[in-house]
């Protein structure tokens, strides 16, 4: 059976009315009518439900081959509409369909500015070396804030940065910087083998768009001993559990060695929340932000005895600028940023 989207014109009208919206993702899925998230909220237009037919065809604009998708479960690709808007795309079965969701990607790299990025941000980027990562569930602004990071760089500073991601989202033209970006599948096959290939490109700077397993842990400490420095997300909610997370990717390891690296290469981690504001404008960061003071270091070394990273942050804010998510929603919901809901949801994470 045909599709109305099997035409480039229906399917270029659908990504334009979502960007015109103001949306931030678009989700197209089998027996329900094309979907944007606005704000928040996931809104459905008012138009058909999407067939199987519907849904085939949209993956085929977007991955090309039809007999890929015949075999395919999930796929990470990017999407480049002839205007020049890209998208992040996630193509995935479910209930024996193939369904879409497309995260709008600004085509502007927003500045520290845009995204009410704290100074600790620059100052950790700024790092010769060591490792700083940026955490958070899905959806809470860790690509955009690494891309920020790396063009405030690109603005500033003449380096080499290599950019490792799946799939590329933002474009960095060279400025101060040269940056080549390589994205996985189509320039290199793992994040792994890529990280360990850019160790011999000449790179004063590595971002990875994520560390998923031990090769690319281990590949990344290496990295960050060897006097590089790697910047990267990991998929966790906060800094307590970001650093069992580390150990947990590196069962084969020695614990007190493992706990060495980490507290030896460790620069920071910040980990981030987006939430509605209280005007309904939009949302807001709230990060919590560790930095690897003498303190914080020997905390991970050898946590029996030590304070807590809890308590670290808690006491760190000057001169270092860390702080737990408590103290900055705290701090919004003092200056109206956030409704009393909304910072009582935020913190009961």
């Amino acid at each position: 059976m045909a599709s109305s989207f099997d035409s480039d014109e229906r399917f270029f009208q659908l990504l334009h009315r979502a960007v015109e919206a103001g949306a931030s993702d678009i989700h197209l899925k089998v027996g329900q009518p094309p979907a944007v998230r606005i704000r928040g909220d996931v809104v459905y237009f008012k138009t058909d439900r999407l067939t199987p037919e519907d849904t085939f065809a949209i993956a085929h604009h977007i991955a090309g081959e039809r007999q890929q998708l015949e075999r395919i479960a999930e796929w990470d690709t990017s999407y480049l509409l002839p205007t020049g808007q890209r998208f992040r795309t996630n193509i995935y079965r479910q209930r024996a369909t193939l369904a879409i969701v497309m995260r709008i990607i600004p085509s502007k790299i927003p500045t520290f500015e845009d995204l009410g990025l704290l100074p600790v941000y620059r100052t950790l980027a700024e790092k010769e070396r060591g490792i700083v990562l940026v955490v958070g569930a899905s959806g809470n602004g860790k690509s955009t804030s690494l891309a920020s990071m790396i063009a405030d760089l690109n603005a500033r500073k003449p380096l080499h940065i290599v950019t490792i991601e799946d799939p590329i989202e933002y474009i960095h033209e060279d400025n101060y910087s040269s940056i080549s970006q390589r994205e996985i599948g189509t320039d290199t096959q793992t994040f792994g083998g890529a990280l360990r290939a850019a160790l011999r490109q000449d790179p004063d700077v590595i971002m990875v768009g994520e560390i998923r397993d031990e090769d690319t842990m281990d590949t990344a400490l290496k990295a960050a001993e060897t006097g590089h420095l790697v910047l990267s997300t990991l998929h966790t909610p906060d800094v307590a559990r970001t650093v069992g997370r580390i150990l947990a990717l590196s069962p084969s390891a020695d614990i007190n060695e493992l706990r060495d690296r980490i507290s030896q290469n460790l620069q920071g981690i910040i980990a981030q929340r987006l939430l509605p504001k209280k005007d309904n404008s939009g949302v807001v960061l709230a990060a919590e932000i560790l930095v690897a003071s003498g303190t914080v270091r020997e905390s991970i070394r050898r946590p029996d005895g030590n304070p807590t990273l809890k308590e670290l942050m808690e006491r760190g804010a000057s001169p270092y600028g860390m702080q737990t998510f408590e103290m900055h929603v705290r701090g919004m919901l003092q200056a109206g940023l956030v409704d009393r809901e909304t910072a009582k949801n935020a913190l009961a994470i």
